[in-house]
């Protein structure tokens, strides 16, 4: 864990500043000296009008000012500091008296407040506090800008790890091609978002997207879906009947869960890819088809095929180009900016402000592993954005938060337990470790360093 003064000094170094408003020289000029000792940069003005000024909707710092000034007084400050943004961190100094005024200030937004005297050392630790409350609301609002100006793929496909980038880039490579696609990917990891993208950002854009879950249609009725059938094919087909395949004509169609299909129907499917045509049940004649086919599956088809449950010249045909979409445990670096673009989604449906996303909240995301990937995040950032109390993980995700404490401490526990989770998967092995997480050797090194993790304590025997 980062001692104070290190903090501070990152604070610092990334811009941020205190400004100390009070009418009494000798004090302010003490208030500096300390703070600035501490490691944060310091600004001192005499008066609220000084300082006014300085305040944004962009300022990185935090506000201390007395309440008793002439003219403009500390709690009028207050109220403009608010008025210009609302996460503002403002810290009232108070003489004795002041006290009642202070708690209704707490009230009405301030920080925090404290009383004179007060030891610099005090008002420090406060305003370290105060600082890292700061930066998350700035890194939350810049989150939720970056959404508002993405457009295209990267408003479909959110995330910037290099995954994420990669899977995009392949997407643009392809999506004015007619090359068939496998897509593969855990359950809820996106398979049919990716297979939409290619869709709407290709020349088939204007034609019909048609997905066909393989998995969810009853093998009887399975290849009438499909191909679709003649009037009194089978007992109970009264009209002709048009298939899926048949109506995508023109678009792409989407064989989701492409594992599922029963192997008979496979060799049909197949003959139905490599001619671009079908025959509907009851007919002999074949129709043309103009289709792009993008399949999904949940598993590794290799291993289907070896096992006998797919058939390799189908696995051949599809797999022209195959996208593989990472879980999100594999990108957690993309897991704040995709949660506000899934509660933004939230929001619109459900017509309910989004919370501020705080720092307990935003470690329980970072921590939890997300089996159920994109989809289970979508379903928290729906219950967040209800106002539910189980909205995100907690207690029984394999970590818990601290509850209390200041926000650095927390994030640092946050850490440790994702660096301990990791080298357990990984059976302590260090490289396989700093890959998974993004890092480099060294980084991974100190972290481990820092928060007192053995490598030894994860060591199987596969491990290297």
């Amino acid at each position: 864990m980062e001692s104070q003064g290190e903090t501070a000094m990152t604070a610092a170094a990334n811009g941020a500043t205190v400004l100390f408003v009070d009418d009494e020289e000798p004090l302010r000029h003490a208030v500096q000296q300390g703070l600035e000792l501490c490691g944060h940069q310091v600004s001192c003005f005499a008066s609220a009008r000084q300082a006014e000024p300085l305040l944004s909707r962009s300022f990185y710092g935090v506000l201390v000012t007395d309440i008793t000034m002439p003219g403009m007084d500390g709690l009028a400050l207050l109220r403009r500091a608010l008025e210009i943004d609302p996460g503002l961190p403002v810290v009232l100094v108070t003489g004795h008296g002041d006290v009642p005024q202070a708690v209704e200030a707490m009230r009405a937004g301030a920080y925090d407040f404290i009383e004179k005297p007060f030891d610099t050392s005090h008002l420090a630790s406060v305003v370290d506090r105060a600082l890292e409350k700061r930066r998350l609301v700035l890194e939350n609002r810049a989150l939720r800008e970056e959404l508002e100006a993405d457009s295209g793929l990267d408003a479909r496909l959110v995330g910037r790890t290099p995954a994420m980038q990669h899977l995009r880039e392949q997407l643009h490579a392809l999506a004015d091609t007619d090359a068939d696609v496998l897509i593969t990917g855990e359950t809820g990891s996106g398979k049919e978002v990716v297979a939409r993208a290619l869709h709407d950002f290709g020349l088939r854009a204007r034609g019909p997207f048609v997905a066909i879950n393989c998995g969810a249609l009853p093998a009887e009725i399975i290849e009438s879906e499909l191909f679709g059938h003649e009037a009194g094919a089978f007992t109970g087909a009264q009209r002709q009947r048009v298939g899926k395949l048949e109506f995508a004509d023109g678009g792409t169609v989407l064989l989701d869960e492409i594992e599922s299909m029963p192997l008979d129907l496979q060799v049909k499917l197949l003959r139905a890819i490599e001619q671009r045509a079908i025959e509907r049940l009851g007919s002999n004649t074949a129709i043309a088809l103009d289709l792009r086919f993008v399949a999904a599956s949940k598993e590794d088809l290799v291993e289907a095929c070896r096992a006998g449950r797919f058939r390799e010249d189908l696995y051949y045909r599809l797999n022209v180009v195959t996208l593989a979409i990472p879980p999100l445990r594999e990108r957690r670096d993309d897991i704040p900016l995709l949660f506000h673009h899934l509660a933004r989604e939230a929001r619109a449906r459900y017509r309910r402000e989004i919370p501020e996303l705080d720092g307990h909240r935003l470690a329980a995301l970072l921590a939890h592993d997300w089996p159920g990937n994109v989809r289970e995040l979508r379903n928290a950032a729906d219950r967040f954005v209800l106002g539910l109390a189980d909205a995100l993980p907690g207690p029984g995700n394999g970590f818990d938060p601290p509850a209390e404490g200041p926000l650095a401490a927390r994030l640092d526990s946050v850490e440790k337990a994702i660096l301990e989770a990791e080298l357990q998967r990984q059976s302590g092995s260090l490289k396989a470790t700093y890959e998974a997480l993004g890092l480099s050797r060294k980084t991974l090194y100190d972290k481990l360093r820092r928060h007192g993790i053995r490598r030894e304590d994860f060591v199987g025997s596969d491990s290297s």
